[in-house]
């Protein structure tokens, strides 16, 4: 047990490393705000998962499209806003916000009111309206930007409309006041909440939102874009303060509170009663006009209106609701204790437990942030969810180095190992016993340090055994469940449709095999798969039972019994020998066989027969058509001796692979036929384009396969006739191809013949072609060329409409 005194504790060494650093990782993830964007862009996503009912006391005035479309374009005239204040001034509304800048005096058109004191008047009759002020960088210094004297005078109050935008541009706070020099304003709805519940500017209590830091009272701010009334604004000579920056806890997206348009207000269209009680903000929401920001809940819709924004806040005030975001300190404490909980189950649970907890950490994590968030505090999980991401990954990672370490080869012999045999019980060294709590890891360690004594020589000689066999072979129980199989024996069930051997049961892995027959001709022709599970078969199964299977493959399969050292049956080791080429070759022979007892024979007694005749004066024949028949009878036997010999040599291994150009292989064999196609006056027309055409074959094989395949053109075609001849090439995704196609206007090939074209001694006629001398070796000869060539050849053939044939080989890349 050396080796494991060496890597004694190594488990506890990684977790302690692994520990620290994640937890220092988390700190300063949590501390540093390096994950912000992500921690916002969640923030944003509980936001929207977070809405809640706004409150029916705020009514937003609308100058929306349809305003516009019925008033003219804009602005107002200030007489038709002074309008709208008497229309609500009857309403006895708790507060009005009409957020609408009023910077520069209206003109005055000679017989026309002064729209800027009829607002000043229904402003001091109204007595709760809250006017908009900014400010602006005019070039020499950040200023105040107020409504005109006339109406900065006559309202009740000025709120600033500024929303503070976050670094990813989106509007989620406001600083309840803001100004410079000394005079701060109060936020916009603020100034509203303060005139409906009868509160002094300036004694407000309890505001929410953070208070900035003293340092950060006057900060210098970027500049202010006259049209975007952000709250960032800029110093040049003065000093813009902030405080009291509350987030805001959005009640929902646009259309969350309730709103009418402009227009029907201005008409009397919308009932007193209507805003009774009630604050009212009136403001820009038309598309193009309306000064709208992002915000966590506008999502896909675009942004928010400027006027709803601060309906959002108002009511957030009304409800005493607002979002605190937790300091640094508490987020680090929040993280840390959810990475110190995955640590600690890391080292003391097992992995699918400690995976487990990882993943309730995780929800829980998302969870704990939602529900805070509903509560209106903001715990941001980003830093403790990279650290459960990465971490069990890391701490898994160097379990495993450790164990591979320590196990080496003895873990990659034993994965997936059974226990075949009885094993006999090792103690562990005292040493062993007295060493200190182990965590599972080094459990597991010892546990396959004892297994690998166990059964190493054992699976080592099984294993090499079975792998070494050419045959598959199958080790199964004393029921049939196969509990080993080699790796041809997976590949050949596989072939057939069944992809999983282990723990199948023999029968039916053999069910789709034809009916058994025992190579024993004297066995019981009663026999059933099950019979290769019986001991009173063991005889004919040491004979073999030979089947065909889904594929028309001939097998072999036998199967012996497996006993035990107390000679007790434990098992049975099954064997599938494939006997498909014995077999076919057999059939081949038969074929030759038989062929030499016919075909060949014929001619040679048709020349003794001659000779017989010849000796007799009486049935002599003319010496010039003696010559004439021994000729023909020499030639059939020479041809049929040919073909054999051909047909040989395209089966062998002896082949002569050079580098050519198909087209002068093609060129070849179409000036061979010359003769043939003269005599029965066929034309062959070859269609090459230009380029180069480069395989690799067997000249000569591929030649003499070209002609056989000219030749049956020729035969089977009637005279005055022509034969295509075509090459391609063809270039596809991973290799390229060289096509020849051969057609002719011959009698064709019944359909019924056809899949036999291929075989061995296949003659075939129809009622109308003469009579040909072949004996059915000849395009079993060009299939044999073209399958050693890695080709493929096709047909297409009807009768009386011709035959054409594709041969399709590999293009040499020179």
């Amino acid at each position: 047990m050396n080796k494991n005194i060496k890597v004694e504790r190594i488990a506890l060494r990684e977790w302690i490393a692994i520990s620290i650093l994640m937890l220092l990782l988390t700190v300063g993830l949590a501390s540093t705000n390096v994950l912000k964007r992500i921690d916002l862009s969640l923030y944003d996503r509980f936001m929207q998962a977070n809405s809640v009912p706004a409150r029916d006391d705020i009514i937003i005035v609308a100058i929306d499209d349809y305003s516009l479309a019925e008033l003219g374009k804009w602005p107002f005239a200030r007489e038709n806003h002074a309008a709208l204040l008497r229309q609500l001034s009857a309403a006895k509304p708790l507060a009005i916000g009409i957020d609408v800048s009023f910077t520069e005096a209206e003109p005055v058109q000679a017989n026309q009111a002064n729209g800027d004191q009829q607002l000043a008047d229904a402003l001091n009759q109204n007595n709760v309206v809250v006017l908009p002020l900014s400010s602006e960088s005019a070039g020499k210094g950040l200023s105040i930007v107020k409504p005109i004297p006339a109406l900065a005078s006559a309202a009740r109050q000025l709120g600033h409309i500024h929303l503070e935008l976050d670094q990813d541009g989106v509007a989620r706070s406001v600083f309840l006041r803001e100004g410079m020099n000394g005079e701060m304003w109060p936020q916009f709805a603020l100034a509203m909440k303060d005139i409906g519940t009868k509160i002094a500017p300036g004694t407000e209590t309890n505001l929410p939102g953070a208070r900035a830091p003293a340092s950060d009272h006057a900060k210098d701010s970027p500049a202010l874009n006259n049209s975007t009334k952000a709250s960032t604004a800029q110093n040049i000579q003065g000093i813009w303060q902030r405080d009291y920056q509350m987030h805001i806890p959005f009640y929902g997206n646009n259309g969350q509170f309730t709103s009418v348009p402009y227009v029907a207000v201005l008409r009397g269209e919308v009932p007193a009663s209507f805003f009774k009680n009630k604050y009212v903000l009136v403001g820009p929401t038309a598309i193009g006009m309306a000064d709208a920001y992002p915000t966590p809940v506008s999502g896909e819709d675009g942004n928010m209106a400027g006027i709803e924004i601060h309906a959002n806040v108002l009511a957030s005030l009304l409800d005493n609701r607002s979002i605190h975001f937790a300091a640094n300190w508490q987020t680090s404490l929040y993280c840390f204790s959810a990475v110190l909980i995955a640590l600690l189950g890391y080292l003391l649970l097992s992995p699918r437990i400690a995976l487990v907890i990882t993943v309730i950490l995780f929800i829980g994590l998302l969870l704990i942030s939602y529900v805070a968030l509903r509560e209106g505090v903001w715990l941001p999980p980003t830093a403790a969810l990279f650290i459960l991401i990465i971490a069990y990954p890391l701490w898994s990672w160097r379990r495993l180095e450790a164990a591979i370490r320590y196990l080496g080869e003895e873990f990659i012999l034993l994965d997936n190992e059974p226990h075949l045999l009885p094993e006999l019980q090792i103690d562990l060294d005292d040493e062993e016993k007295s060493r200190p709590l182990q965590d599972r890891l080094e459990q597991r360690i010892d546990a396959m340090q004892l297994a690998a004594r166990r059964v190493r020589d054992l699976r080592q000689f099984v294993s090499d055994s079975l792998s070494s066999l050419p045959d598959a072979t199958l080790v199964t129980t004393t029921d049939g469940n196969v509990l080993m199989s080699n790796q041809v024996a997976k590949d050949y069930f596989s072939s057939i449709g069944i992809p999983q051997v282990n723990d199948a049961l023999v029968p039916y892995l053999f069910a789709k095999m034809s009916n058994p027959q025992a190579m024993d001709q004297t066995a019981s022709n009663a026999f059933s798969w099950w019979h290769l599970l019986d001991l009173h078969q063991s005889k004919t199964m040491a004979s073999g039972i030979e089947v065909v299977d889904p594929r028309s493959r001939d097998l072999l399969i036998k199967s012996a019994p497996c006993y035990s050292s107390s000679k007790e049956l434990v098992g049975w080791i099954v064997s599938l020998i494939d006997i498909t080429n014995i077999r076919a070759a057999e059939r081949s022979r038969d074929e030759t066989l038989h062929f030499i007892s016919h075909d060949m024979r014929a001619p040679q007694a048709s020349i003794l027969a001659l000779l017989e005749l010849q000796q007799d004066s009486a049935t002599a024949l003319p010496q010039a058509d003696f010559l004439s028949r021994i000729e023909k009878a020499s030639r059939i036997t020479l041809g049929l001796a040919d073909n054999f010999v051909q047909l040989a040599r395209a089966e062998s291994q002896d082949y002569r692979m050079e580098d050519t150009d198909f087209q002068d292989i093609l060129l070849d064999a179409t000036e061979e036929m010359w003769t043939l196609t003269r005599a029965k006056n066929i034309r062959i027309s070859s269609q090459i384009p230009a380029g180069d055409y480069p395989v690799r074959v067997d000249r000569a094989l591929m030649t003499r396969a070209l002609t056989n395949l000219l030749s049956n053109a020729i035969k089977y075609s009637p005279p005055n006739t022509i034969i295509s001849c075509s090459l391609e090439y063809e270039r596809g995704l991973a290799e390229a191809s060289v096509i020849c196609s051969i057609s002719d206007q011959g009698y064709g090939i019944a359909r019924a013949d056809q899949p036999k074209l291929f075989q061995r001694f296949q003659r075939f006629r129809n009622g109308e072609q003469p009579k040909n001398d072949g004996v059915g070796l000849g395009m079993v000869f060009v299939k044999a060329v073209i399958d050693r060539h890695h080709g493929q050849i096709s047909f297409v053939s009807a009768p009386n409409e011709g035959t054409t044939f594709n041969i399709k080989l590999p293009a040499f890349s020179i």
